[in-house]
């Protein structure tokens, strides 16, 4: 413990030190503050969306005299709110829709037109607090460290510190633990205040920490074993740069690419594309040829499936139901294949510190691939819903009633 209080006063004194640790603290307030502010826009775009989606709705369906008519004009707005800790790693939620306003249309052309309107941050990716913690403060932990013994033989200490100190061992390790725990707090306690703000769960708060640190303690081990090589201080910290250059950038980049090459999902464009073809067609196929397969999916609504006229709602929405049918392998294709790919991506992060980190608190955040992928899936699940509602109003014609449908299925976001 004195030897830990004496490194303490002593970080305290050294400018180099505190030269690293106060850009530290700015970081993180910075990072917090726009997490705090990319979340709370997202917020406020949903609450707005959601008053106009009510109003919106109920314009359209007082104009209607039927069942199709109504089933057709009424969008429903479906939306993953940002969890009370995603303001620390914003994550896929920048990459990948997280609302869709939907219909009684075919279901997968709705959810992969849309296109986030943060593509770009893709690329470039986020300042949030993840970012800094997971790339920015293992080199910032670097410049902390990387002449604790360097510094000491260039001004001819070294070996008087060793012999003076009883046990050298102690001595570098009381020093590098106070400038780690320094740097720690300098990150930590601006997240702690944000988390505070936002009313993130308290086990999530402390996970969250520990794997921030946990993190900085791997590099600090990394500085350690590299530190031991008997060189200058500028060459030691290139050598240091060039390894977390390596680990924190380079190893991901180079995962992802490979990732990307070896597991190919189709893109969004082809199903999309692929529904609109099918739709197409299907206004010129033969009516039983929409209607077999989709009584082999419902055969509850075969004793109402005679479609005599030349357009008939029901035989409408049965076409949009068979696109859909026509599009599950591809979409399937797409949803397992993100599903491979985060699993190969979590494989190619045991090499990268950074990555981990960053994969770690992405799931806490609720922001991470599968977070998105469980989305769409309850969108689909609304759109059966709605399905159900709508079919037997749709095969068996009562007479029309707005009233009814003041019992439409609600979209209720995952909590």
């Amino acid at each position: 413990m004195k030897a830990l209080l004496r490194e303490a006063r002593f970080a305290l004194h050294d400018r180099g030190a505190l030269l690293w640790l106060t850009p530290a603290l700015l970081l993180s307030a910075a990072a917090t503050g726009f997490g705090i502010a990319a979340v709370r826009e997202q917020r406020a775009t949903i609450a707005a969306l959601l008053e106009e989606d009510a109003k919106y709705r109920a314009d359209a369906l007082a104009g209607q005299e039927d069942w199709g008519g109504a089933a057709y004009a009424a969008f429903h707005l479906t939306y993953a709110p940002p969890s009370d800790f995603a303001f620390a790693a914003i994550g896929q939620r920048d990459t990948a829709p997280w609302l869709h306003r939907v219909r009684m249309l075919t279901l997968e052309g709705q959810i992969h037109e849309a296109d986030t309107a943060n593509a770009d941050f893709g690329l470039i990716g986020r300042f949030d607090f993840v970012f800094l913690a997971a790339t920015i403060a293992p080199l910032l932990l670097i410049l902390l460290l990387h002449d604790l013994r360097s510094g000491e033989r260039v001004a001819g200490r070294h070996d008087l510190l060793e012999a003076t100190a009883g046990k050298p061992s102690r001595l570098w390790l009381a020093r590098a633990a106070v400038r780690l725990a320094g740097l720690a707090l300098a990150l930590l306690v601006p997240f702690w205040i944000g988390a505070a703000i936002e009313g993130a769960a308290t086990a999530t708060v402390l996970a969250a920490s520990a794997l921030a640190c946990g993190g900085l303690a791997v590099w600090w081990l990394i500085v350690e074993v590299v530190g031991r090589i008997k060189v200058s201080s500028p060459v030691l910290l290139a050598a240091l740069i060039g390894v977390w250059l390596s680990l924190a950038l380079l190893v991901p980049a180079a995962a992802r690419a490979g990732i990307e090459a070896a597991v190919p999902v189709p893109d969004g464009a082809e199903i999309l594309m692929l529904q609109r073809e099918a739709v197409n067609a299907a206004w010129d196929k033969p009516k039983p040829a929409t209607m077999e397969p989709f009584l082999a999916r419902h055969p509850q609504w075969a004793a109402f499936a005679t479609v005599e006229q030349p357009f008939v709602w029901k035989w409408y929405y049965a076409f949009q139901q068979v696109c859909d049918q026509q599009a599950e392998p591809l979409a399937r294709a797409c949803r397992d294949g993100r599903l491979a790919r985060d699993r190969a991506a979590g494989l190619a992060a045991l090499l990268s510190p950074a990555a981990l980190v960053e994969r770690g608190l992405e799931q806490l955040a609720g922001t991470d691939t599968r977070a998105m992928i469980a989305y769409e899936d309850r969108v689909r699940a609304f759109h059966a819903d709605l399905r159900a509602f709508h079919y037997p109003l749709l095969f068996r014609d009562p007479p029309y009633d707005p009233a009814v449908l003041e019992r439409l299925p609600q979209y209720r976001p995952a909590l």
